[in-house]
């Protein structure tokens, strides 16, 4: 409870500071799941971050701790593949939860609020070598992006369901109410790009919900550019 307490009143602190100037938004994708009892005080950090516009806050609900009692309903199994994905990337043993990623290049545990500043800012002061444009046409949307150098580039877009509430029942969060933002319900990989021509797509988006297109180096590397739109 405590420890709940401490992160939300940080909430205010991380509000008040002022972006750092730099070139597009950070990429923190948080992995958490409604099963995961020291999850909640990172939950609650990210609906802070989404607020932000020099943050993308992404919520992937990953699928390993339903069997402590309760099924997350918004656990994808490609979620836990990515994640897995950038233990290997990054040589770690093993996975977590609650864990931060920042621009696929960072990690810190997602209810440590002054660890995830940090890095926030850290990422703010490099920059991104790629500047990502978007303009929604109906049910479709524009992708421009231009790069500072060459590379091997995964396109990837991604849809999130801006806000849930969950009645949690069961499991190690039991008489909770829990409420996430920017839970991803889609992560599709669009195109490879290398970087030498400036890049134009355009790519299928029905429906409303917010879009988010990301260009990262191939094989869970950096995330070089991000945009989207609420």
């Amino acid at each position: 409870m405590r420890l709940f307490i401490a992160v939300l009143s940080f909430l205010g602190l991380l509000q008040a500071v002022p972006a750092v100037a730099q070139d597009g938004p950070v990429v923190i994708e948080l992995y958490t799941s409604q099963g995961c009892s020291s999850c909640p005080p990172a939950d609650a950090l990210l609906h802070d971050l989404a607020a932000r516009d020099d943050v993308i806050a992404l919520a992937l609900h990953v699928d390993y701790w339903d069997y402590l009692g309760w099924k997350d309903d918004f656990g994808r199994p490609e979620n836990t593949a990515r994640q897995h994905g950038y233990a290997r990337a990054f040589r770690a043993a093993t996975v977590y939860t609650p864990q931060m990623i920042f621009n696929g290049q960072d990690d810190a545990v997602g209810s440590r609020a002054m660890q995830v500043m940090d890095l926030l800012q850290a990422h703010q002061r490099r920059g991104n070598p790629v500047d990502v444009s978007l303009t929604r046409q109906g049910e479709r949307v524009i992708i421009n992006a231009e790069a500072d150098a060459r590379g091997d580039y995964i396109v990837q877009l991604v849809r999130y369901m801006p806000e849930q509430t969950v009645d949690v029942r069961r499991g190690e969060n039991a008489g909770k109410v829990l409420s996430y933002a920017n839970i991803v319900t889609s992560w599709d990989a669009i195109s490879r790009w290398d970087g030498r021509a400036p890049l134009a797509l355009d790519a299928a988006a029905p429906g409303s919900a917010p879009i988010v297109v990301i260009v990262q180096q191939n094989g869970h590397g950096s995330i070089v550019g991000a945009a989207e739109l609420r």
